[in-house]
């Protein structure tokens, strides 16, 4: 694949002006609050332009997933792992549904963490989330994460200091795991500001097909934003690691955030170099077999 950076005019990439990865990927120095929500790092176009971009790269996508797949039915190991984490109305749902739906969902493990169970709480906090990660072939989506307990255990003190100081660790030993056994993680935090939050929340009560998805308790959340937004800086310092970055995408402007994350994801899976699994049979031989069946 012809890479931005290379002069390609291929499909997606002819409306880059450079690669989005490193640019929206943490690191030194890193702060979060001196990122612009509504930029479009490396992107040069606009909304029509971003649309089209990601209708191009989803055939992109859905060949390499299926690569993927495919070597995984044959006993390949690897496979994806995409987390997702954001403040309320961000664009998570977005992300699964015009970048994630792309693909095979055959091919797809999709997990949506909730507030935990009473059984999951009586077990430790990576418990639940052990038994979601993607198995051989397959790319998995992590819809919010292990990291909740990091973010909103800090932010609500929901449990004490050493036992959230001790969840970093336990999320990079985890995190390491998968990586030594073939799993490539892609870390995404959809950054969103705070004036574009209330005007989403606000669209949501204005419209009757849309306020099924307004919760009261999201108001609550906007009055701790300061505080989520260090707990985040303290996730990026703590946990963004050579073998399972964090990438924070610019979420104000939806269609952008939406091609970043394919973006990324096509990356991913273009770093494997998946080659078709040769057939373990003689090709002619069934061809004629088929003739004459």
């Amino acid at each position: 694949m012809v890479r931005p950076e290379q002069g390609g005019d291929v499909g997606r990439e002819k409306y880059w002006a450079e690669d989005p990865d490193p640019l929206v990927r943490v690191g030194e120095g890193f702060r979060l609050s001196d990122q612009d929500t509504a930029s479009t790092p490396g992107f040069t176009g606009g909304k029509k332009d971003g649309e089209k971009a990601l209708a191009d790269g989803a055939a992109i996508l859905a060949d390499l997933q299926e690569r993927l797949f495919a070597a995984g039915t044959l006993g390949e190991r690897r496979s994806v792992l995409l987390v997702l984490q954001a403040m309320d109305t961000a664009g998570k749902g977005g992300i699964v549904t015009h970048v994630v739906g792309q693909m095979n969902l055959g091919g797809v493990r999709y997990a949506g963490f909730k507030k935990p169970t009473q059984e999951e709480l009586a077990h430790d906090f990576l418990w639940r989330i052990w038994k979601h990660v993607p198995g051989s072939g397959e790319v998995g989506v992590f819809d919010r994460s292990h990291y909740e307990d990091v973010l909103i255990g800090r932010v609500r003190n929901l449990a004490p200091d050493e036992e959230i100081d001790r969840r970093y660790g336990a999320i990079n030993d985890f995190e390491l795991e998968l990586a030594e056994s073939g799993t490539t993680i892609v870390k995404v935090m959809l950054h969103l500001s705070k004036g574009e939050q209330k005007a989403r929340l606000a669209s949501r009560l204005d419209r009757p097909d849309k306020q099924w998805k307004y919760n009261p308790g999201d108001v609550g959340e906007r009055l701790l934003w300061d505080s989520y937004q260090d707990a985040y800086q303290i996730v990026f310092g703590r946990t963004s690691t050579s073998y399972a970055p964090w990438y924070v995408v610019p979420a104000d402007r939806k269609w952008y955030a939406r091609l970043a994350v394919q973006h990324l994801l096509i990356h991913a899976l273009e770093d494997l170099e998946l080659e078709w699994p040769e057939p373990d049979y003689d090709v002619e031989v069934e061809k004629a077999r088929l003739a004459a069946s």
